[in-house]
Parts: structure tokens; C-alpha cells; sequence
């Protein structure tokens, strides 16, 4: 496969098992113990991270706050005690794109491993967009998985580009909520999804930060649509 995943988790007694089923599985794995390294380490080569929360050194949060704010673009799968729906959403609300909480079957997370990496690896089946007008304000590259917003690309997650795709796909027009799950998050994802309009809300802000003249209109109990322009256009 040749996908490197990076294992930031400092109990032996989950990190050593999970190595080894990696390994197995053919992934290139590398583990750090403290969140302070993993930052260090994460960069363009990782392709997705296994984040702890509970780490010795800083809350596995903030690590994955900062590793969104130095444009780590790659997936992050948070692993947590914390049970409550809450931590959960703050989780997501913070850069994360899954999570599993423990304690956790291996064959549960390596199926989250691979959809997530298979989302992140190929191009949706169909032809990717092509702007109707060059100087479209936003250009979402699906073969490349790039989105430019005037000529500058934006640092999108696995899920938030997965997002953007689907609704520039189908730009003007409403996208539903079962529609993004199905193939945002697919058919197996059994949390809550409130993880939609958290990442969807992420989305918004880097959209709304780059100036991008697109807007995200919500149609309650129904969809999410991308419009031209901005929201006081």
C-alpha cells in the first residue's frame, strides 16, 4: 500500500498491537509518544495520523488544533475515553475527521483507517468539474484534490475537501444531508451526524478566510447548496 501512518499514543498497551496490525496490513507505520513530537513530525509524507487525547505532554486537542493551523492536510482519526457526545464535537470541531472510542475492536479502526485513506488516495468517479467561467472565484480540483480561491489553495482536510467536491459538483443545486453522509462519511459511519455540520461549519470559516466569493447556504432539514457570491452579495 505504502500509505504512512503516524501512531501518536504513549500506552504500550494499545500503541504496541495497533504497530503491529499495521505493519501487517502493509501500511508504513512510525509512533511517537508525546504530542510535542508529533508535530515535529507530521508533515507531507504522513499520510494520516492515530491521535491519542490523552497525552503527557499536551492535550491531544490542542495538538490537533495546531496541526490543522501548520496546514496538515492529511487525516486525523482521534482515539478517546472521553465517551460524551461533546468531547466528540469538539474533537471534529478542531480538525479531527473520525474517532473511536476505546476500548476499540482493531478490525472497527482499520476499517475507519481505510476509508478514510481510500477517500483520500483517489478522485471521485466522476470527471472532475471544470468551472463554467475561468475566472470563477472558486476552483475545486478533484484529480488533484485541490481547491484554489482567487489562485490561492486552501488547507482543506480529507473530509472538508471531500465536502467541497461534492457540493461544487453539484453547484447551485441542493446537496442533502443523507447524499454528503453516504459519500462523505459512507454507509458504515455509525456516529452522530452532527460531524456534518461541524466539518461543514470548518469549511465556511477557511472559505469565508480565503475570500473566496462562494457561500454555503444550509436549507434546514434538507441539504447544503454552494451559491456564487458571498452572503451579503
Amino acid at each position: 500500500m505504502g500509505r504512512r501512518i503516524l501512531v501518536v499514543e504513549d500506552d504500550d498497551g494499545i500503541a504496541l498491537p495497533l504497530l503491529r496490525t499495521l505493519d501487517r496490513e502493509g501500511y508504513e507505520v512510525e509512533r511517537v509518544a508525546e504530542g510535542g513530537a508529533a508535530l515535529e513530525r507530521a508533515g507531507a509524507d504522513v499520510d494520516l495520523i492515530v491521535l491519542d487525547l490523552g497525552l503527557p505532554d499536551m492535550d491531544g486537542l490542542d495538538v490537533c488544533r495546531r496541526l490543522r493551523e501548520q496546514d496538515f492536510t492529511g487525516g486525523i482519526v482521534i482515539l478517546t475515553a472521553r465517551d460524551g457526545e461533546l468531547d466528540r464535537v469538539v474533537g471534529l470541531d478542531v480538525g479531527a475527521d473520525d474517532y473511536i472510542a476505546k476500548p476499540f475492536a482493531l478490525a472497527e479502526l482499520l476499517a475507519r483507517l481505510r476509508a478514510l485513506l481510500r477517500r483520500a488516495g483517489s478522485a471521485p468517479a466522476s470527471a472532475p468539474r471544470e468551472p463554467a467561467d475561468a475566472r470563477s472565484p472558486l476552483t475545486v480540483d478533484t484529480a488533484a484534490r485541490r481547491a484554489l480561491a482567487g489562485g490561492r489553495e486552501l488547507p482543506l482536510s480529507t473530509k472538508e475537501f471531500d465536502l467541497l467536491a461534492q457540493l461544487d459538483a453539484h453547484r447551485g443545486a441542493v446537496v442533502t444531508r443523507e447524499h454528503l453522509m453516504d459519500e462523505v462519511w459512507d454507509e458504515n459511519w455509525f456516529g452522530s451526524t452532527k460531524t456534518l455540520d461541524v466539518t461543514m461549519a470548518r469549511l465556511r470559516q477557511k472559505l469565508d478566510e480565503a475570500g473566496a466569493q462562494v457561500r454555503i447556504t444550509t436549507l434546514r432539514g434538507v441539504g447544503f447548496r454552494l451559491d456564487e457570491g458571498t452572503a451579503d452579495a
